[in-house]
């Protein structure tokens, strides 16, 4: 597809937009008004009228609409919109808006024009469904509340375990197969170095007067530690921070097969409260085709034993759109998470990354319109269930441009998702594709600190790693929190 410009410099959200209709398409932008192609949007801008004609296999529209400068791009993309809607037949529900943060949006719009108002912009400006406009809202609400007893010196913790039993085939992120010889060569190493950052990063919290709310082990498969290692890890964690403001705790243990006795009391020997054991989905053929090395009832069976232990909060992942599911698949997994009753369950939609393997492979992003019925369903039967929607994301080439909603019983809110996501309060990484993010009390600002990606990286380059941190004391300086 070749997207052409002319008058205007906005080709990202063209861009974009135009990728939530074509996600399988690669896209060009031509700022050549002039040429022909069977799959073209062409998008015009004179300083007064914004003009989209698309043509696509035979089929076109052209719309015009008056547009003032400020008002442009935001004219332009809803005339994209509305041409490639009535050509492709499908109505992407969250209309024009392509940000991964749709709360986000809604809790300033609501500043600035109250919630009738942020409503209304986001079902008549941007074209957001009503549904999608109610969800957005719901999130902002408990969002806000959780983001308000962040103090200018709070702080979340993050722990990087970028090792996994296995690579599943939608994985994109810097993890490393634990059954290749390197990586396995690599672990002990690894698990050293990054007790030495944990403590690094202590002492830059504690001579900067911060304070520990939340710690959140992520990966990877932190599940992949044995007890021993969470024991060195964690006591490393306890030795080097404060404890006594520590809100929540939590491991995402990941993979079903990696849950034990022994790993869970190590868990509650150090206090973590929160865990997530992630199925993805109760199919076994899909488990099977995504290189998921568990069963379906290894997943039932961890979720039950971890019961026993006294955990706060379990959480269950599932995955919209995952290859070769119908809606009956994932109606089949939403109800048996339902029914199994964990405090969160996180619903996805498949992102097919660029260096997945199943992108790779050739495999295309399936219509947003099943997908969207799986959302659909997930959204009502949560509802009825008694979950609430309390943090919610977006990411690129996602099937359908749809969310990832995470839903909790009230109360059981995980306060580490709505930090991070939200970039509103800082976050001090330790690991392997760790990033800092370090917030500007009470503004907007946000400055990043970026570990090396893979654990070879890391650990040979660790002085770099020690160097950076010092950012840390020189962001907080300049901020006068201390």
């Amino acid at each position: 597809m070749i997207i052409r410009i002319s008058g205007h410099d906005f080709h990202y959200e063209c861009e974009n937009l135009c990728r939530v209709f074509f996600p399988n398409e690669k896209i060009k932008i031509s700022y050549d008004p002039e040429g022909s192609d069977p799959r073209t949007v062409i998008t015009e801008y004179d300083g007064e009228t914004a003009r989209v004609r698309a043509e696509i296999d035979g089929e076109s529209r052209d719309f015009s609409q008056a547009a003032a400068p400020e008002k442009a791009e935001l004219i332009i993309a809803r005339l994209i919109y509305r041409a490639l809607s009535e050509i492709t037949g499908y109505t992407p529900p969250w209309g024009v808006l392509t940000g991964v943060r749709p709360s986000k949006l809604m809790i300033k719009l609501n500043e600035l024009y109250g919630e009738a108002g942020a409503k209304d912009y986001f079902e008549n400006d941007l074209l957001v469904s009503p549904q999608k406009t109610a969800l957005a809202q719901s999130v902002a609400r408990t969002e806000d509340k959780i983001i308000s007893r962040s103090r200018p010196e709070s702080f979340s913790l993050y722990i990087s375990i970028p090792f996994c039993p296995s690579r599943c085939s939608y994985c994109s992120f810097v993890s490393h197969s634990i059954t290749n010889s390197n990586a396995k060569k690599l672990f002990p190493d690894y698990i050293e170095y990054l007790a030495r950052e944990i403590e690094l990063t202590g002492e830059y919290a504690a001579k900067n007067g911060l304070r520990l709310e939340s710690i959140y082990f992520g990966g990877g498969t932190p599940g992949i530690l044995s007890a021993r290692e969470l024991d060195t890890l964690q006591s490393a964690i306890e030795r080097s921070f404060e404890l006594g403001n520590l809100r929540e705790y939590t491991v995402e243990m990941g993979r079903p097969d990696t849950v034990t006795p022994e790993k869970l009391e190590m868990l509650r020997k150090h206090n973590v409260d929160r865990i997530s054991i992630n199925p993805q989905t109760f199919n076994q053929k899909t488990l099977d085709i995504i290189g998921r090395k568990h069963t379906v009832q290894q997943a039932l069976d961890a979720y039950n034993l971890s019961l026993g232990y006294g955990f706060a909060c379990i959480n269950m992942d599932l995955i919209a759109g995952l290859p070769g599911e119908v809606f009956e698949d994932f109606r089949l997994s939403l109800d048996t998470a339902a029914e199994l009753s964990p405090e969160n369950i996180t619903v996805h939609s498949l992102a097919l990354k660029r260096s997945s393997s199943l992108n790779q492979s050739g495999a295309q992003v399936e219509s947003g319109k099943e997908a969207g019925r799986m959302l659909d369903y997930s959204y009502d039967t949560l509802n009825r269930s008694g979950y609430i929607p309390y943090y919610m994301y977006r990411q690129s080439k996602c099937v359908g441009n749809l969310e990832n909603t995470g839903w909790c019983r009230p109360g059981k809110e995980g306060l580490y998702n709505v930090y991070m996501m939200e970039e509103c309060h800082t976050v001090l990484a330790a690991g392997a594709g760790g990033v800092t993010k370090l917030c500007e009390p009470g503004g907007s600002n946000v400055e990043r600190i970026f570990n090396y990606k893979y654990p070879y990286e890391y650990i040979s380059g660790f002085d770099e790693i020690k160097r950076r941190k010092a950012g840390i004391d020189e962001f907080y300086s300049r901020k006068g929190v201390k």
